[in-house]
Parts: C-alpha cells; structure tokens; sequence
C-alpha cells in the first residue's frame, strides 16, 4: 500500500507539470491556430474555388488555379530570383552573424556593449523604411558614400540598383536591418555556456580562437539551426525590398520579382485570389520543408530529449 502511494505521487505530479506546461503553452496555440494553421486552410479552399460571382465557390474549381499559377510565364522566373537570393544570403546572413557574436564575446566589457549596440541599432529601422534609406544609400547623387561610388564607375541610381545586382543588394540590406537582434540572441547564449567548461578548456590548452570553435560554436549549434530557419522562411517570402524599389522607380526591376510579388498580383491585379492562394501554399510547403530539413540534419530536438 505504501509503495502504491509512493508510486501514484510521482505520476500526480507529472499530470500536474502537463497541466501547467498546457496552459503556457496554450496562448501561443492559440494564436498559432487563428493567424498560422486558419489562414494556411483557407487559403487551401480558396485554391480550389472559382469567383465568377464575386464570392468564392470553393471547390468548384478543381486543379485549375493550380495550372494557371504554375504554368504562368513568370513562375519559373520568380522562384530562380529568389533561390539565387537564398543561395547568397544564407551562408552570409548566418555566417556572418554567427562570426560577429563570436568575435564580440571575446571582447568583453565597454567595447563589446557598445559594438552589440551598434550592431542593434539599424534593426529600429526595419521593413518599408529600411528599404527607402537604401534608395538614398545607394544612388550615387545623394549618398552619404557618393565619393566612394563615383570612385567606382557609378553614375546613378540604376547603375547601382540592376536586376543582376538585386541579391545581393537584398542580401546587405537584410544583414544590416536583421543582424543586431541576431547578435544580441547569440550573446545570450553565449553567455550561457557555463565558465567552468570554459575555463577547462583554457586549462587544457584551448586559446580564444580555439575555444570559440571547438567549444562555443558547438554548444550555441540550436540557436544557429533556429537563425537558419527563420532566416529561410523569411528570405523565401521576400516581398518589400523589390516592391519598393520599383515602385520608387529607382531602378529597372522586372514586375513580379519574387514568389510573394507574383502572388500579390494574382490576386489584386488580376482579381485571381485562387491562383494565388495556390503559389502562397507552394511558399509554405517549401518553408517548411526547409525547417524540417534543417532539424533533420541538426538533430536539434534530439538532444532536447537526451539532455530531458
């Protein structure tokens, strides 16, 4: 009886962490279902509906949102803009991240707060408007670097901001506005990995370098894999940067430039909310796809589970 008693505790108070784990857990559920899962199904129902009578019949239009998105002359080249501009930004926007946080943890004290800062403050000027102060950065009229890029054949705005040039372009600006807030959540874990690992590490003969690639680097490996997913899905739904800057007339862009752009004009441009309803699911299978992938290989959850 006395055992069964000594059992029947432990199992009570494991319902009672579930139940209190369920109710933290349960205003991000909510949420997750009204502005993530909801929207996902009824944007499924509405690639399959037709709006001949300003109202969505849905399911009366069987595949054929899908054939006209996908085999729209622009699919093809949206999807090759914007897997060149992951192909560039990825490796640099996490690489670059990840050496900054590493190379500002070994300097500690005034130096590396006011440098963290620094790095923070353009992440207060992020989407619409960061996109207008690259216009002004990059035109060579009214550039703060004027001298630096008439020094380098540029002449105008466009001779800068070219279709070819567009990843990268994008590629920098996503760096500057987004980096600071990447650092300041690798400094945290950074600053978690506990001292006496550390110090073991210079006892044993590990110099700065060293210990910042055999021992911080390793040890900080989920908040790389969570950067690189959110960075993926984020960069694969790339909409402002090219929106703004052709409707700026900064440049020559080519209209639609990105996936998110072909979509926008499906649906207010051409009245055709199934179609894209169809290529914003394309947008979410390849999302995910990629956060699954990039678990897969870094086994985040499974060293959750070992360390539990």
């Amino acid at each position: 009886m006395v055992k069964t008693v000594a059992a029947a505790r432990p199992r009570a108070r494991g319902r009672a962490r579930i139940q209190a784990g369920h109710l933290f857990v349960l205003p991000y559920a909510l949420l997750l279902l009204a502005f993530g899962i909801g929207p996902g199904i009824y944007a499924f129902c509405l690639s399959f509906a037709t709006f001949a009578e300003g109202r969505p019949q849905f399911f009366q239009a069987g595949l054929a949102n899908y054939v006209t998105a996908y085999t729209d002359f622009r699919f093809a080249g949206v999807f090759r803009n914007v897997a060149l501009f992951l192909l560039i930004s990825l490796p640099v926007g996490v690489i670059g991240v990840v050496v900054i946080a590493l190379l500002l943890h070994m300097r500690e004290g005034s130096f590396g707060t006011a440098m963290r800062t620094i790095y923070f403050l353009p992440g207060a000027v992020a989407g619409p408007t960061a996109v207008l102060l690259a216009i002004f950065v990059f035109d060579p009229n009214i550039s703060p670097f004027q001298s630096l890029l008439q020094a380098m054949g540029y002449e105008v705005v466009s001779d800068v901001i070219r279709p070819r040039s567009l990843p990268l372009l994008f590629t920098l600006l996503g760096f500057f506005a987004g980096a600071g807030g990447w650092i300041a959540i690798f400094y945290g874990a950074l600053n978690s990995i506990s001292q006496e690992v550390l110090e073991a590490a210079t006892m044993d003969g590990c110099n700065a370098w060293q210990s910042a690639w055999f021992i911080k680097l390793p040890l900080i490996r989920p908040y790389v894999a969570y950067m690189l997913i959110l960075t993926f899905a984020g960069n694969v739904q790339l909409f402002a940067e090219p929106q703004l800057i052709a409707a700026a007339g900064a440049a020559p862009i080519p209209q639609p430039w990105s996936p998110n752009q072909l979509g926008y004009e499906f649906a207010f441009g051409l009245g055709n909310f199934g179609a894209s309803a169809a290529i914003s699911l394309l947008m979410l299978l390849i999302g995910l796809a990629g956060a699954l992938l990039v678990l897969r290989a870094t086994t985040i959850f499974r060293v959750d589970a070992a360390e539990a």
